[in-house]
């Protein structure tokens, strides 16, 4: 913040002093006598986060960027096609609007913590859930159970719904419900950090965010409790990616020539019309039409000035 509001921030600073007096000599009458003083201040900065401001400022002077929050809010923009005509891919872009995080991995570790606590609670008697499932029997005996994994060792599962154990059901969910989600999200949206922004009805604009790049820099679990999940307002500025593919009927999927070598040119395409069909009805990571995808130059939320807004509010009703 500080390398924003000030245009850097200060990493070393040095002040010198120096006096002078110096006497011409000649004759009497044109003798000249002076004396002064100068101070020399040095401010060495690193521009850090504020070389971001600067790039937007830029932009949009330079007539690049281009903020399109009213735009993607108006549902028959994304219907006419008119925001994919005056916005084509590559585009640089502002979006503010409302949006949440998403994380595959924090589903499953959720669900983890979830089973494991409705486990607990069962086995302190503590669970009121009439409809709670009978426990499993296990080998040793009838009146034996068979514990989940204690919570304190480490996953060894390959998958991320590997890691929510069996649980006595709780209102009709049990561990097998919830891996089942956890498989979902990781087709849906690949493991890693999302943003996704609802601008109008049935519509997303999706912008994975790559770790390692400071994009709110932390792991996943930290990042949900300070953010939570509820939709809040968010504004994203980068380039768009692509849009959600229109087309409902898959191309020919012949590769294979006459004389029987693969066209590795129509195999490929083959390949991607299968994966923008896939998209298209949401089964895997792509842009949904109407929707697009947004490779991200910068992630931030408006500082509310409350104070600020009730002294406009008072001004106004006088």
């Amino acid at each position: 913040m500080l390398a924003q509001l000030d245009g850097g921030v200060p990493e070393e600073f040095r002040q010198t002093e120096r006096s002078e007096k110096r006497t011409t000599v000649g004759p009497r009458v044109a003798a000249q006598h002076y004396q002064g003083s100068w101070t020399e201040a040095y401010t060495n900065k690193s521009l850090g986060d504020a070389l971001f401001p600067t790039l937007e400022d830029a932009l949009e002077t330079e007539g690049l960027l281009h903020d399109v929050s009213l735009e993607v809010s108006n549902r028959e923009q994304w219907d006419s096609g008119e925001l994919k005509s005056r916005f084509p891919p590559g585009s640089l872009i502002r979006v503010t609007g409302m949006g949440s995080l998403f994380d595959t991995r924090y589903v499953a570790t959720a669900f983890s913590a979830f089973a494991y606590v409705s486990a607990a609670l069962h086995d302190l008697g503590l669970s009121n859930d009439v409809g709670a499932a009978e426990p499993r029997k296990g080998k040793q005996g009838p009146n034996q159970r068979q514990r989940p994994q204690k919570a304190s060792e480490p996953a060894k599962a390959d998958e991320l719904e590997d890691k929510i154990p069996d649980f006595p059901a709780v209102e009709g969910i049990d561990g097998a419900t919830l891996r089942s989600f956890v498989r979902i999200a990781r087709g849906v949206f690949s493991p890693g950090l999302h943003i996704n922004l609802h601008p109008a009805s049935g519509v997303l604009i999706s912008a994975r965010l790559q770790e390692g790049r400071q994009y709110l820099d932390s792991e996943a679990d930290i990042l949900l409790a300070r953010y939570g999940a509820e939709p809040q307002e968010w504004t994203l500025v980068g380039s768009i990616g692509s849009y959600g593919t229109e087309e409902t009927e898959l191309p020919d999927q012949n590769f294979v020539t006459g004389d029987s070598r693969i066209d590795r040119g129509a195999f490929s395409g083959a390949m991607n019309s299968q994966m923008c069909s896939l998209g298209r009805a949401g089964f895997i990571d792509l842009p949904q039409h109407p929707g697009f995808s947004l490779i991200p130059f910068a992630v931030y939320r408006t500082i509310p000035r409350p104070g600020l807004v009730a002294r406009l509010e008072h001004q106004g009703s006088r």
